[in-house]
This record gives C-alpha cells, structure tokens and sequence, in this order.
C-alpha cells in the first residue's frame, strides 16, 4: 500500500532532533513520497538541503506563505523567481491568504497571491493554496484568474459542500488532513458528498495531527490515520483509498 503526504514542514526545526527518523517512520507505513511547501526566505536552504538528502522521495514547491507576506513581500517574491528559474520545483506553495492571525496585509496578501498565480501559469506548475478565514477573498482572485491553465490543491480543505463543489469544478484537488478526524469538525459529512477522485491526503506536519495522536507533534506516517478516517466514512477499504489519493497526488504534481 502506497500512500503520499501532500503537505509536511519536515524542514522546520520541529524535526532537527529526529527528521531521519520521522522520515524512516513515514516509508515504514506505507509513505511513498512527501511534497514540502516552503514558506519564505528563511525556510528555502533547509528545504533544499532536505530534497537532496532524500531525492525523489522529498518533492520540493517553492512559494511565498500568506503569513509571511510583509513589508518586503516584494523582494521576497523576487526570490522565489530566481529559485524558479534555476530548480526544478513540482508545485508553487503554499500561497493564498490567511485573515486568522493577521489581517493586517491583507492587501498585499492579495497581490503576492495574485503574482504567484500568475509564475505558477509561466511556469506550467500547479498551486496549493493556503486558504484561513479567506475563502471568500481567494474565490474573488481565482474568479478573475482561473483558466486551462491553472490547477492545484486547497490544502487543509475546511470549508462547506458549496465551496468544496466550486474548488471541484474549477478542476482542483481538496486536501483533507488531520482535520477530517476531529470529532466536532463537521469535515466527514462534507467529505461524505465528495468524490474520493477530488481528494489528496496531507499531513500538514508538525501541525494539525490527526486522532488519536491529537495535541502531539504530526508527521508523515500519521497520514495512516487520515486514510483510515476516510475508508470508514466512504466504508470502502483503506487500500483503496491509498489507490486512488496517490494517483490523484501523482497526477495533480507530475511525479
């Protein structure tokens, strides 16, 4: 059974004491591949640095994070570019914008959202969007954007049935995490009306981990249990599930 994490921070100092370890860990259940996000400048070398310690198996996007969208998101932006230009890179990621913690730069969230859109389209990449508190904003942007040219991932998904239908009619994935087994999230009964050919799984490490491992640092192998909640809401067998969310990853990212 193959199963691939969308979405893991594995880079971040969460993991500088074990990060081999979280990654043997990952490959003992069943982890074929973990795609990492970046999130600004200061993420960029350990990200790298990570994907040539583990080539093929640790996928690397290159993006610039809502959350670290300020004052110089411009020269932060520039260097996404350059980076762009001169490494292979399977998605841009993660973008969007987050209205959570800081509403703040609103705006240029907007715009470095906007920009990003506009590489991942020079670049034939697709995107993964960081969507908190903001769906409205980003349903706006993708409106005025969104052509044949643009695919990617909602990524820590949320919302309600009619947002999980616009984001499947635009031809967008929906990635589901550790979300989906919080008791009181409501996340399984939107997940019970979408078709399981729309969903890639993701972990979203070292944040957000699934139950029963709630409260504690995530990583990858806990994808397990996101791929078990989902077999049992669609009460269809786990093997399944890692089938066709790995095919849907594989197709979506180009691996």
């Amino acid at each position: 059974m193959q199963l691939i994490d969308t979405h893991s921070h594995i880079f971040l100092p969460e993991f500088d004491s074990d990060r081999d370890q979280v990654i043997d860990n990952a490959k003992k259940s069943g982890v074929e591949k973990i795609l990492l996000p970046n999130v600004d400048d200061s993420t960029t070398n350990r990200l790298i640095s990570l994907v040539e310690k583990y080539p093929g198996y640790c996928i690397p996007m290159m993006g610039l994070h809502p959350t670290s969208v300020k004052d110089n998101f411009k020269e932060e932006l520039k260097k996404v570019e350059a980076l762009l230009n001169n490494k292979k890179f399977y998605a841009i990621g993660e973008i969007g914008i987050d209205l959570y913690w800081d509403k703040s730069y609103k705006k240029e969230q907007e715009e470095a959202f906007r920009y990003q859109i506009n590489l991942a389209k020079q670049h034939n990449l697709p995107i993964v969007i960081h969507a908190r508190e903001s769906f409205d904003q980003i349903f706006e942007i993708m409106y005025d954007l969104i052509d044949e040219n643009l695919n990617g991932v909602f990524h820590a998904f949320t919302g309600d049935n009619s947002q999980a239908n616009q984001i499947i009619e635009w031809g967008f994935k929906i990635g589901i995490g550790g979300i989906i087994t919080f008791k009181n999230s409501g996340l399984d009964k939107v997940v019970d009306n979408i078709d399981i050919n729309h969903i890639v799984l993701e972990t979203d490490s070292p944040y957000l981990a699934p139950v029963p491992k709630r409260g504690k640092r995530n990583e990858s192998a806990y994808i397990l249990y996101i791929a078990q909640k989902i077999a049992e809401i669609k009460n269809i067998e786990l093997e399944k599930v890692a089938e066709i969310t790995t095919a849907n990853a594989k197709q979506l990212f180009n691996l």
